[in-house]
């Protein structure tokens, strides 16, 4: 088939997933897509770039089989832009993030005009696909509010059309680039956390955390990475004074550092407030790291029931002591990590893209019909 991927934010995990799948796919994957700056502006106003750019294309190649648009893209202004040029393409909604369910940072206030373009763009696709059955879930219980505040002729009646025709599919990642796993030397604990320097990725929660470990008298060391697209959140000013020497890595890591990062850590944790899929914690436990995570979001589903006791805490003073578990117990944790990362090799784009290829077959050939 032709597949048309539509990415207003051609940055990060986006990214990411378009060319992961572009890489991987069977199908010919096209992309048009806008740089990963002003996200606001990109929901409002990308579709009508990026339909002028699919339109050349069709222009040049004929018509694409599906279009698949990002949870970042107006689907339904896409595709009146598109005009007749979409010549019976599927189109396809990838829920890679949503702005009902996402909080808000302390410098936002509540807007719906975002929630409002991923609902809109729902109600005109074909498919809707989510990565997780936590967005899905969280999504659809958070949408019949949304819909009831509606002044009059209320989207309600199409909550259930919409469920109808939505499914969850994984996130792909490139895992093959962090083989072999990493091997651990047996001394001071290497803790990472690999995630956006953002609000939503709970920063004063890790600088807590990092204070409770020292007080608990821990042999460890911290590596701190991630994206940063605005300032460093004030609470990581601590860091540096509170673990002096024991931070061995704070602040970006190009590619080979953060492989580097992922195959030296013996424990991976999380202290995220939202989170759709994780892929940096399904990146680092399968090189090898011991998850430590909230009970909470996407992690009881990332993480098999069997090990949410070891794995998964309710509070600061729970991850502090499933971290010390970790340190003490480093034979049993050992065995879990293996498990663990044989659970996450699921996810990689070999056994992934050919699951998007079925699923946007099965959409054409339903549109089709």
């Amino acid at each position: 088939m032709k597949v048309l991927l539509a990415v207003p934010y051609w940055g990060g995990s986006h990214r990411a997933w378009a060319e992961g799948y572009r890489d991987a796919s069977t199908h010919d994957v096209e992309v048009v897509a806008h740089e990963a700056r002003f996200w606001k502006w990109r929901m409002q106003g990308a579709f009508v770039t990026l339909a002028e750019e699919a339109r050349r294309l069709v222009e040049s190649a004929g018509p694409f089989d599906v279009i698949v648009g990002t949870s970042t893209l107006h689907g339904a202004a896409f595709l009146g832009a598109l005009g007749a040029s979409r010549a019976g393409s599927a189109f396809v909604v990838y829920m890679h993030e949503n702005q009902l369910t996402y909080p808000l940072s302390p410098l936002d206030r509540e807007d719906e005009t975002y929630a409002m373009i991923n609902w809109a763009s729902m109600t005109v696709a074909d498919a809707v696909i989510f990565n997780s059955n936590h967005h899905l879930e969280s999504w659809f219980e958070a949408v019949v509010g949304f819909t009831r505040r509606f002044p009059d002729h209320t989207h309600t009646h199409l909550i259930e059309s919409v469920a109808a025709r939505s499914s969850v599919l994984p996130v792909g990642v490139d895992l093959g680039r962090i083989d072999p796993p990493g091997s651990r030397s047996g001394g001071t604990t290497r803790i990472l956390w690999n995630h956006r320097w953002d609000h939503d990725k709970g920063p004063d929660d890790l600088v807590d955390f990092a204070v409770g470990l020292v007080a608990s008298g821990a042999d460890f060391e911290l590596a701190v990475c991630g994206e940063q697209f605005v300032s460093p959140p004030a609470a990581f000013e601590r860091l540096p004074a509170l673990l002096s020497d024991r931070l061995v890595h704070f602040g970006h890591a190009d590619e080979m550092r953060y492989v580097e990062l992922l195959r030296s850590a013996d424990v991976v944790v999380s202290t995220a407030r939202q989170e759709f899929f994780g892929v940096a914690i399904t990146e680092a436990v399968y090189a090898g790291a011991f998850p430590v995570l909230p009970n909470r979001l996407v992690y009881p589903e990332r993480i098999p029931e069997r090990h949410h006791l070891r794995c998964l805490y309710e509070d600061g003073a729970g991850m502090v002591e499933l971290v010390r578990w970790v340190i003490e117990h480093p034979k049993e944790a050992a065995g879990i990590c293996a498990a663990l990362r044989a659970e996450m090799a699921r996810f990689d784009w070999k056994v992934m893209a050919p699951a998007y290829d079925a699923t946007l077959m099965g959409v054409a050939e339903g549109r089709r019909r």
